[in-house]
């Protein structure tokens, strides 16, 4: 007999909640509680009268533990409603970065091209120094980051992941 160990999957889960004081750190606590780890999160308000926000969170786990994350986020009481975007399956998902990159001469030249290959925008700019905002998948701003860092990456501020389901019905 072989054990296999669940195969841990990244998901990104919608949550839309009450827009009151408290429901984040209600959230953050259950996840800090049961050993879950959020990889990355994002709140905004979604309604025009503020009254109700979505919480995107990227986690991940075996898919037993991604099922009980959803039971136990649905359970709390200013919690509307949790989809699984990642089960649900094609969803867009995007990130935005602010990249600093120190650098003269051939150093500078080598960051604007690959900047201009990626799609990063110039939003400030020294003698010595860019800032790059730049968005797109997780992935795709690791690339950029990780090359950045061979031509003089200073530091980066990341958003964290936003998603919405594909198609014409609300998730």
């Amino acid at each position: 007999m072989h054990i296999h160990p669940d195969v841990i999957e990244r998901h990104t889960l919608s949550v839309t909640v009450d827009n009151e004081a408290g429901i984040l750190a209600r959230i953050a606590g259950m996840f800090s509680a049961r050993g879950y780890n959020i990889e990355s999160l994002t709140v905004a308000d979604v309604t025009e009268d503020e009254s109700v926000s979505r919480i995107t969170i990227v986690t991940s786990g075996a898919p037993a533990n991604i099922d009980q994350i959803i039971a136990q986020l649905d359970r709390l009481v200013p919690v509307h409603r949790v989809t699984d975007l990642t089960a649900l399956g094609p969803h867009v998902a995007r990130e935005l970065a602010l990249v600093k990159v120190a650098g003269v001469g051939d150093h500078r030249i080598e960051a604007l091209r690959l900047a201009d290959v990626y799609r990063a925008r110039v939003v400030d700019a020294t003698t010595g120094s860019f800032v790059f905002e730049v968005t797109g998948s997780s992935e795709k701003l690791d690339t950029f980051i990780g090359l950045m860092r061979e031509v003089g990456l200073v530091e980066v501020a990341r958003t964290g992941v936003v998603a919405i389901g594909r198609g014409r019905e609300a998730v």
